[in-house]
């Protein structure tokens, strides 16, 4: 069910109109990580960007996207027994950075020409785009991160409360 949740909000929030890279995709890719299982850890974040991409449309460098949502995924289940605001917040600023790294170098193998001034004026013209997707990922991930454990806390609750009055 929450797979399901995660892709249905994901695709949406890359079809309405929003600032360019300011989608809580990247934080949805490593709470997914950390909160779902087994393969629909990563499985779940990449479909919600095939998705997303075959109704948006293909482009070039969307494999180094699909690549840093894997990575970023995984980075969520190599910290998924650590969960607390302080891992939330320092995962989610890695997400951002590994994402602008991977997907601008994958711009910089398709736009720009193969030289030391190629990839350096494509990171600097991406700078804009970072602040969108660091903002994004790191109150996304902090927001997500409360809403999840509130819920599982209540959850928590109400079962043991049911244990108690069936005693």
């Amino acid at each position: 069910m929450l797979g399901l949740i995660i892709i249905s909000l994901g695709i949406l929030s890359r079809l309405i109109v929003h600032t360019p890279n300011l989608t809580p995709v990247l934080s949805m890719a490593f709470l997914g990580g950390m909160y779902l299982k087994g393969r629909q850890a990563v499985l779940v974040p990449l479909s919600l960007m095939i998705i997303s991409d075959a109704i948006i449309g293909f482009y070039p460098g969307m494999l180094f996207v699909w690549g840093s949502i894997i990575l970023i995924s995984v980075l969520g289940l190599w910290l998924k027994e650590k969960k607390n605001y302080a891992t939330i917040l320092g995962g989610s600023l890695l997400s951002a950075v590994l994402f602008f790294m991977i997907t601008n170098f994958g711009a910089y193998l398709s736009l720009y020409p193969h030289t030391l001034a190629g990839i350096e004026q494509c990171y600097i013209l991406a700078i804009p785009f970072f602040r969108s997707t660091l903002i994004s990922t790191v109150l996304y991930s902090l927001v997500f991160f409360a809403g999840f454990e509130l819920i599982s806390k209540r959850s928590d609750d109400a079962a043991l409360s049911e244990k108690i009055h069936t005693n």
